[in-house]
């Protein structure tokens, strides 16, 4: 099988290296495609207000990298296919994929494809705050939030996944149970209630009709965030049996992690029952 990872961080945004150091690795990695989704900027196009952060890229630095991905296509053809994409946040009425439908008309094919991901919860009265910071990060903002309740906090999360599919504007959901990252141990809540596998099992037949691609996405494991991949094997199987395609990306945030846990995402994908994960070219929207 032929590797490829089109979740990929640069400097751009909160990764360590360059775009050209990214190419070199996946072509040594041996690696088919390497596709960037630096995490998007904000455009303020919606009433909200963005969160603060660090690592989202800056807004005058869009059309910088995009041309600085378009070089590295240039400089790699034949060799490494390379691509350029986005990894949107959806946050209800701050920002979504919709906001760079424009971006998909630029000269060159400037934008490939969109990775849309909910990292962050929007309570009704509080901050929005992001569900994979730190333990304590999310234990403050559950109880600022939504009162003390992880159980809500969790329904809010798997709404505001329903909300995104429903936007649609975008190809890829990325580490679409990222609400598992701090719940080591099942400390703040069970996958295995029935609620829990309500909730996934709704949210699966949503991502079937809409059409769009699920990643197996590696970079928890990578990390060592995570004991499983995103998402989990009952989600997989769940996916599969709606035949809803998937594809396997690292999220790498550096070089060396281009390729991490790949056997075992793909050994994931045969056990739910998939023949082979999708060619990362199958979603990509403007070749």
């Amino acid at each position: 099988m032929e590797f490829s990872s089109i979740h990929t961080h640069s400097l751009y945004c909160d990764g360590s290296d360059t775009i050209e150091t990214l190419c070199g690795a996946a072509f040594h990695k041996g690696l088919r495609t390497i596709g960037f989704s630096s995490h998007a900027p904000f455009l303020s196009k919606r009433a909200g207000t963005p969160p603060h952060t660090q690592w989202h890229m800056r807004p005058e630095r869009l059309g910088e990298y995009l041309a600085d991905i378009h070089d590295a296509k240039r400089r790699w053809a034949g060799k490494l296919n390379v691509y350029a994409g986005l990894e949107v946040d959806y946050m209800k009425d701050i920002a979504g994929p919709a906001d760079f439908t424009d971006y998909r008309t630029l000269p060159r094919n400037a934008l490939q494809y969109i990775i849309a991901s909910v990292h962050y919860l929007v309570p009704r009265h509080g901050e929005p705050f992001a569900v994979d910071g730190s333990r304590e990060e999310f234990e403050k903002g559950v109880r600022s939030g939504y009162n003390g309740s992880f159980e809500d906090a969790v329904h809010a999360y798997w709404d505001a996944e329903e909300e995104l599919i429903a936007e649609g504007g975008f190809e890829i959901v990325g580490h679409v149970d990222l609400i598992k990252k701090n719940n080591a141990g099942e400390i703040y809540f069970s996958s295995g209630e029935a609620w829990y596998i309500n909730r996934i099992t709704r949210l699966a037949g949503l991502i079937a009709d809409a059409g769009i691609t699920v990643e197996i996405n590696t970079g928890g494991l990578t990390r060592q965030k995570t004991t499983e991949l995103y998402p989990s094997p009952l989600f997989l199987r769940l996916l599969r049996q709606r035949n809803v395609p998937v594809i396997i990306t690292a999220d790498a945030h550096c070089a060396d992690h281009l390729d991490g846990y790949y056997p075992q995402a793909a050994a994931a994908a045969r056990a739910a029952g998939y023949p082979s994960p999708s060619p990362a070219e199958s979603v990509l929207c403007r070749q």
